[in-house]
């Protein structure tokens, strides 16, 4: 994705009155271009067939192939494609399910607009976006069960992977950490990989979210 060039956005939602507001949104903001829209999970891979898409907003409770079986699918084949999962309070298995089938964030559907077009400027970007009270549910649950910071050595990730961490926890991108600590976006990724692979985490989402955890 080029710089100068406007995030191209799928919007995946079997409610037509909801795409058609999304739509009318996004299409006021000048570096935001709807490329696309879908009505089922199924019409939106013919659809990324078409086009060529930087975000897809994808509704996860929808007839047929659900946003989270969506998701999974554009995770394994199309990873270009960054994913944010609409979604209401009460949708904890879509929402839990949306974090291991690779969304890139989660958002609820009251968000604001100003909420809604940063998400979709910060997923285009590579960053991770994670709707407050959504993050406050997600970390709930993972009081339940093990946790990969406590349960590590404070020495598992060096100093820099840490920082970097810390960073992607705030939803910064790649490119964006990288500015920050005068490093190449290169070296970021390596750190990035490196903190997933000591942790046992699989991707930036779920390492963003064991670090809010930590967060008192």
């Amino acid at each position: 994705m080029s710089p100068d060039a406007p995030v191209r956005v799928v919007l995946v939602d079997d409610q037509d009155l909801m795409r058609r507001g999304l739509h009318r949104l996004l299409e006021l903001e000048p570096d935001i271009e709807v490329v696309g829209e879908a009505a089922s999970g199924e019409d939106a891979l013919a659809v990324l067939d078409r086009v060529e898409a930087d975000v897809a907003l994808v509704d996860a409770r929808m007839p047929g192939m659900s946003g989270v079986e969506l998701i999974a699918r554009l995770t394994r084949d199309r990873p270009g494609v960054n994913a944010l999962l609409l979604t209401t309070f009460d949708e904890d298995d879509f929402l839990f399910g949306g974090l291991r089938a690779g969304a890139r964030g989660f958002l609820l559907k009251d968000a604001s607009p100003e909420t809604l077009v940063a998400a979709i400027r910060t997923a285009a970007r590579g960053g991770t976006v994670i709707d407050g009270q959504v993050s406050g549910r997600v970390i709930a649950r993972l009081g339940d069960g093990p946790d990969p910071l406590s349960a590590a050595s404070p020495a598992v990730l060096s100093a820099r992977e840490d920082e970097v961490a810390r960073l992607v926890a705030t939803g910064a991108s790649n490119q964006e950490i990288a500015r920050t600590l005068f490093v190449t976006e290169g070296t970021v990724k390596n750190h990035v990989s490196s903190a997933l692979r000591k942790l046992g985490l699989r991707d930036r989402t779920q390492l963003a979210l064991a670090y809010a955890r930590r967060t008192p």
